[in-house]
């Protein structure tokens, strides 16, 4: 057969009517814009694969990856539920709010794993483990606290490397120089 052609200067409308003559689907193509009017607009493949639907209460993509080119990436003004949330191969992935709080809420937990390479939080004030029934796990061959305050050593003579850990009743952590026996009554200073 031979192609369908709709020509016009302005438009091109395609109204679907009931046996009343109401109006049911409308598609109208114009000189800025194509509009589909309908209760769901649907793209699907050949075969028969939804792609791509929308209605009033949500819009589906049914494509097994969505991606996103622009370079600001994407914007969610309200909440995103999604059971997994990557980046392309060997490109990096980044959450971002740039003037507010970044949530991430999840009722049996929140897994970050990072299986070829380590781990990094920054803040700028507090950075807070908090447990509020179970316990905080630091499970490592080495922990290391290279910027602990360090109370004043207690003779001027002992230069020895070896600390103490010495816990405020705050939860503040310091180094006090070990002596013989426990230091850290005597640098209490640094728990004010």
């Amino acid at each position: 057969g031979n192609p369908l052609y709709f020509q016009s200067a302005r438009n091109v409308t395609v109204n679907i009517l009931n046996e009343k003559t109401k109006v049911l689907t409308r598609l109208v193509t114009g000189p800025q814009a194509v509009e589909a009017h309908s209760q769901k607009f649907e793209v699907k493949t050949l075969s028969g694969k939804l792609l791509f639907s929308a209605d009033d209460n949500e819009v589906v993509v049914g494509a097994e990856r969505l991606r996103v080119l622009g370079a600001e990436g994407t914007v969610f003004p309200k909440s995103i539920e999604t059971p997994n949330v990557r980046a392309d191969p060997f490109k990096e992935l980044r959450l971002e709010s740039p003037t507010r709080a970044l949530v991430m809420e999840a009722p049996k937990g929140i897994e970050i794993n990072a299986e070829a390479g380590s781990l990094k939080a920054t803040c700028r004030t507090e950075l807070r483990l908090e447990s509020k029934d179970g316990e905080i796990t630091l499970n490592s061959a080495k922990i290391k606290l290279p910027n602990l305050p360090q109370g004043s050593s207690s003779s001027a003579g002992s230069r020895q490397k070896i600390y103490e850990l010495c816990v405020c009743p705050n939860g503040r952590l310091f180094l006090s120089q070990a002596g013989s026996s426990s230091t850290c009554q005597i640098n209490t200073s640094v728990c004010l």
